[in-house]
């Protein structure tokens, strides 16, 4: 199987990747796999991951098989985020596995867990709604007002959560193939 070894660390100056590709790649010599590529991604934020957008375009053109990490807060920073990826490579066929959580969607152990996760995504999501309608019903019954003011000059549009303007995007590392 061909695959793709993900890393990520939050702080460059105080983690360091190559503890998660050496356990990486400890798993895909074990697994009998052929690594096509090492990526990391550094210092990233929620908007700038560009390591896993190469990854996860190996893996929609079919240049990789799968990919493997070592956690799942490594892979993905939401449980809806992991949900939706789960789901999409595992009815395409596609393997992730993270070592962590032994979860692997190769096997039917890892499609049940990955069936669990989504159920566990959906009841966070409403848990949150419903939360978040409570709040808004109470200060609305204190009688304050939601939202802008009327009348407010500001017509410039907003910008959409998970746009990026051009100026913002990071180049992360170029991926170290082997």
């Amino acid at each position: 199987m061909r695959i793709c070894l993900y890393a990520r660390v939050s702080k460059a100056e105080e983690q360091n990747p190559e503890n998660q590709l050496i356990e990486l790649r400890r798993w895909a010599s074990a697994a009998g796999h052929t690594i096509i590529g090492e990526f990391v991604d550094e210092i990233s934020s929620r908007d700038t991951r560009p390591q896993k957008e190469a990854v996860l375009r190996h893996l929609r053109l079919g240049t990789a098989d799968g990919v493997c990490f070592v956690a799942l807060d490594r892979w993905g920073r939401t449980m809806s985020e992991l949900v939706l990826e789960l789901a999409e490579f595992s009815e395409s066929g596609k393997s992730m596995v993270s070592l962590k959580e032994g979860i692997d969607l190769s096997t039917a152990a890892g499609r049940m867990m990955s069936h669990i996760l989504a159920a566990m995504a959906n009841f966070e999501r409403d848990r949150i709604r419903e939360r978040t309608l409570m709040g808004l019903a109470k200060v609305r019954a204190q009688g304050k007002h939601i939202g802008r003011s009327k009348g407010s000059k500001d017509k410039k549009p907003r910008k959409r959560r998970g746009q990026k303007r051009s100026e913002e995007r990071r180049v992360g590392k170029e991926c170290r193939s082997r």
